[in-house]
């Protein structure tokens, strides 16, 4: 493995974003046995301050050979073992930009530090100890939060608060273990194992396991979001809707149908869920080609949603067309959307009854809209999420570990009610410590880290 192999390394990155004319600071990372001494060849501190841990100083980078100056900036000193990766760390705090970074960099790197490879830094604070695994994740889906609560759950689990218990669970399963070899290696010497007790502290485990198994779902959705397409005829009100939700005017509204030619993207967050919200191109029959595409876009949309809103006008009567819609999107879940109810008369308008899940809005008046997030979460469950009053959940990585974990503990109970010899119990008992430990990263393969780290950004 490529990042094990070069962790003695010196490994040097860029770790801000860098936006042209956007960026006010630029902040390049060292970490290792050389930073220091790079640091000391290519920063000039006027007044000789002290070189000393968790100090900043003032000055100037310049080029060691011509003397040029690259930059006025700050230097940032932590050294180890108090520092992110328990190595020796320095930051240039530069002027943001791309060529002061880019040239601080470079020398850097003619200095002898190599290129740090995406999520080098915080795979290095791991196999330093300084965290474990699901630490390491947690920073990674701190920096991608799309909403506070997304925020909150990755905090929670920097802070431990999800390797604490599955420590706990994993000792668990090692001090039955040991009871159970004990057994196995000393049976005259020791007392007979007591089964009732094994099989309830067994039972103990997997219901714990399954609590924090039933985390899952919520932490995908928060994670990864909902996707919501906004669908139906012409005219409807769909961009309306779009535009009373985000509160803002991302979509054209007139009354001319037709008007959305192709799909608008809105960011939206609803009780803690982050949405991305699809306002569709009316669909219909239609000789226009541009428009024939928009219907096309929609009908894909449609088709990839995580949840349809199908939305139809309260003045007009259902309609073989609106039926047609419903019949291609019926497979997804759906909310039928009553919009302009303030436009219609109480006997204008019948709807099927067949969709469950209805709410009536007026765009126009920003009426309807409360009741629309409140249907969207009852959609998706969100209201039943919680229930384990956890302010961590797993990610999928982790749930299938967990999976596994919880499949061999209750092979473990079957071996116990099946009389079969303590060897039998001992290997799926060993299977679930090591699923446990895959989790925590006690018990991992290089494979794995490659691919958790693969997916940081570069100089995290």
């Amino acid at each position: 493995m490529t990042k094990i192999i070069t962790q003695g390394e010196t490994i040097a990155a860029i770790a801000t974003a860098i936006v042209p004319q956007q960026g006010s600071i630029g902040i390049i990372r060292l970490s290792g046995n050389k930073a220091l001494s790079i640091a000391k060849t290519l920063f000039i501190a006027p007044g000789n301050p002290k070189w000393q841990s968790h100090s900043i100083l003032y000055g100037y980078i310049r080029h060691p050979q011509s003397q040029q100056v690259i930059d006025e900036a700050l230097l940032l000193i932590m050294l180890a073992p108090r520092s992110y990766t328990r190595e020796d760390v320095i930051e240039f705090h530069c002027h943001g930009g791309i060529m002061p970074v880019q040239q601080v960099l470079q020398l850097c790197i003619e200095q002898g530090a190599t290129l740090a490879q995406p999520g080098e830094f915080t795979l290095r604070a791991f196999l330093n100890g300084r965290i474990d695994l699901t630490q390491a994740e947690s920073i990674s889906e701190l920096v991608g939060a799309r909403s506070q609560q997304a925020s909150q759950m990755a905090l929670a689990g920097l802070q431990g608060k999800l390797a604490q218990p599955l420590q706990k669970l994993r000792h668990h399963c090692l001090d039955i273990l040991a009871e159970i070899e004990a057994r196995i290696d000393f049976e005259e010497d020791l007392p007979p194992l007591d089964k009732k007790a094994i099989s309830q502290g067994l039972e103990t485990i997997l219901e714990q396991v399954q609590t924090i198994l039933n985390t899952a779902e919520r932490g995908e959705l928060l994670r990864n979001g909902l996707k919501v397409a906004i669908v139906g005829r012409p005219n409807v009100g769909k961009s309306s809707l779009l535009n009373a939700w985000s509160r803002s005017d991302r979509a054209i509204v007139t009354d001319l149908p037709g008007t959305t030619r192709d799909v608008i993207e809105s960011q939206l967050v609803v009780g803690g869920i982050p949405i991305q919200v699809l306002d569709t191109a009316g669909i219909r029959q239609t000789t226009d080609q541009v428009e024939k595409i928009g219907v096309e876009r929609s009908q894909l949309a449609a088709s990839q949603a995580d949840l349809v809103l199908l939305t139809v006008d309260a003045t007009v009567v259902w309609s073989n067309q609106d039926n047609e819609i419903y019949q291609a999107i019926e497979h997804r879940p759906v909310i039928l959307v009553i919009n302009k109810i303030d436009l219609a008369t109480p006997d204008l308008a019948q709807f099927p009854t067949q969709i469950s899940e209805i709410v009536k809005t007026s765009a126009a008046n920003n009426q309807g809209i409360e009741a629309l997030e409140t249907a969207i979460l009852k959609a998706i469950h969100q209201d039943k999420l919680t229930a384990s009053n956890l302010d961590f959940a797993i990610n999928q990585r982790q749930s299938a570990a967990l999976t596994r974990a919880k499949i061999s503990l209750e092979q473990v109970q079957t071996t116990i009610k099946e009389e079969l010899p303590l060897d039998f119990w001992t290997i799926d008992l060993r299977s679930a410590i090591q699923a446990l430990g895959e989790i925590t990263g006690e018990e991992i393969t290089e494979s794995v880290l490659d691919r958790i780290f693969s997916r940081f950004c570069i100089g995290k």
